[in-house]
């Protein structure tokens, strides 16, 4: 079976959960703005920030003489837990402190009654309400087809991800009850799974490109990191050491200690700041988050030789939705389901999707989609702003809950429909195909800017020995 079709049934205590839930307001993360506190910190975090709205040199409103008349979103799954393996990893480091630190004092004094309790790999309720937000706010930008269509929904096949689009409904439909106040006899709305089986075409986490997987390639992203933390992390790595005499911190061991202050805070209902995020100077916060971006960039974005060609099978994807025509791509797309109107429709009465990912293979589809084609390659020695980079960091383009927009619009004065990309509520300015003012390229434009999906991407040196 290539794909899995899921319906989610309502039960009375969910919805009346998630209406308690909509009804009062977290402190920090909100539909709107995002994560907005301690901004100075948490939003420095790397992909293990929470979503914020990003800076944009370029209005995100839809202009009073346009009408949007399509809508997709590209989201990654809200905050989770620690990976596994990393779960593990930050679970002997806390045993290892307690057991060879005689005192905890001052600013690590809480570390004393201080126990490791994470789980692994699965949203936690932080995450989920981010999710829920993220429906919000879709729902809110695009009313007037939110009141009228339901939207065509796809999640990658792990369970934090098939959850983060079951929330993403549930925010969505909850907003279109209080806009309508009345229900639609399709609720819940089906939701497309696809398999992340090792061997399956999938276009939301692409396993298939052998080169990229166990190649040499495989190790730039790892080699980039490895270079910026010889430079940033002594300093930490010395006064951590002094501080906590028989700690014996090693440099991976200082990247961990980092890593607890995200995952304890998202690990909070309400994102309280964890007190591992007061251990740690802003500017060394501002380094952390290089060193985040630099494994994205190099590992899976346009510093990767194959990154961006991981993402070209959606990015084909994308091109067949917009014209209403059928997908033409020979990469990571599932024929089975992209084929079958059911699973994969382009008819003209689809005009809102959403797709449910993951941080690294979003990050090879902006790439395929040629969102930082003008970003230099970042240099590994010393921190470059995103403002400098045109915008990229793996803060503002893959935090938690990130979301990529894509719409269409018709506006007046126009004869050709528009497209326009927002990356967490910033405005991508192509340039590469006339956008660079305001963003809005013609559909045809649009489409010709993206040769490198079109003509398959490089997709031949995946398998070439």
């Amino acid at each position: 079976m290539e794909g899995v079709r899921v319906v989610f049934w309502p039960c009375k205590q969910l919805l009346t959960f998630y209406r308690a839930w909509l009804s009062s307001s977290l402190d920090c993360d909100t539909p709107k703005d995002g994560f907005a506190c301690s901004a100075n910190v948490s939003h420095s975090w790397g992909q293990y920030s929470p979503f914020y709205r990003t800076p944009s040199k370029i209005s995100d409103e839809i202009p009073h003489h346009c009408k949007v008349t399509f809508a997709q979103i590209l989201s990654r799954h809200g905050a989770r837990d620690p990976t596994a393996d990393k779960s593990l990893a930050y679970h002997e480091l806390i045993k290892e402190l307690k057991k060879n630190v005689e005192r905890f004092h001052g600013k690590y004094a809480f570390l004393t009654g201080y126990e490791y309790t994470l789980g692994a790999d699965q949203l936690t309720l932080f995450g989920q309400q981010q999710m829920v937000n993220s429906g919000i706010k879709f729902y809110e930008r695009y009313r007037e087809l939110g009141r009228e269509i339901v939207p065509f929904v796809r999640a990658s096949g792990q369970k934090r991800v098939v959850d983060s689009a079951t929330n993403w409904t549930q925010g969505f439909h909850e907003t279109f009850l209080r806009d309508k106040r009345h229900g639609r006899d399709n609720f819940p709305y089906e939701i497309e799974v696809i398999s992340e089986e090792d061997g399956r075409n999938n276009t939301l986490s692409d396993r298939l490109c052998t080169a990229f997987e166990s190649g040499p390639v495989s190790q730039i992203g790892h080699n980039a990191q490895h270079q910026w933390m010889d430079i940033f992390v002594p300093p930490i790595q010395h006064r951590l050491n002094s501080d906590l005499p028989g700690a014996n911190f090693t440099q991976d061991d200082v990247i961990n200690f980092m890593d607890l202050c995200p995952f304890e805070t998202v690990a909070s209902a309400k994102g309280s700041l964890s007190p591992f995020c007061n251990l740690f100077s802003e500017n060394e916060w501002h380094q952390f988050d290089y060193y985040q971006t630099l494994g994205k960039y190099y590992g899976y974005g346009p510093g990767n030789p194959l990154g961006p060609t991981r993402g070209v099978g959606w990015a084909n994807e994308l091109i067949a939705r917009l014209t209403n025509s059928a997908i033409n791509d020979s990469t990571s797309t599932n024929h089975t389901l992209d084929d079958n109107p059911a699973t994969f429709p382009i008819d003209v009465k689809h005009k809102l999707f959403a797709d449910f990912s993951h941080d690294n293979d979003m990050t090879g589809i902006m790439g395929a989609l040629g969102l930082y084609n003008l970003t230099n390659p970042l240099p590994i020695t010393f921190v470059e702003s995103a403002d400098n980079v045109d915008g990229y960091s793996a803060a503002w383009t893959v935090p938690f809950a990130a979301r990529v927009y894509v719409e269409k619009l018709q506006c007046v004065g126009e004869q050709d429909e528009l497209v326009r990309v927002l990356v967490n509520d910033r405005v991508i300015p192509m340039s590469v195909c006339g956008g660079a003012r305001n963003g809005f390229c013609s559909v045809g434009d649009f489409i010709s800017s993206l040769a490198f999906a079109r003509n398959g991407g490089r997709w031949d040196r995946c398998f070439a020995s």
